[in-house]
């Protein structure tokens, strides 16, 4: 997401914020909607921004 990684976390490297939004979003089985076309580069600003594509990238590094 452009943020420090502070470690591993779920075997990927990842922000703590990263961190914590996944985990929200396995434990409730979240199913996010993206509002941009499914095409959002995640930067700090889109993170907040677009939930479906941030935890598409989280998964697309291994999480």
């Amino acid at each position: 997401c452009g943020d420090r990684a502070s470690g591993y976390h779920y075997n990927a490297l990842t922000c703590e914020g990263c961190k914590g939004f996944f985990r929200r979003s396995i434990t409730k089985n979240a199913v996010y909607q993206c509002k941009y076309g499914n095409n959002c580069e995640m930067d700090m600003y889109m993170r907040r921004k677009c939930q479906e594509c941030r935890l598409k990238k989280c998964l697309a590094v291994g999480m």
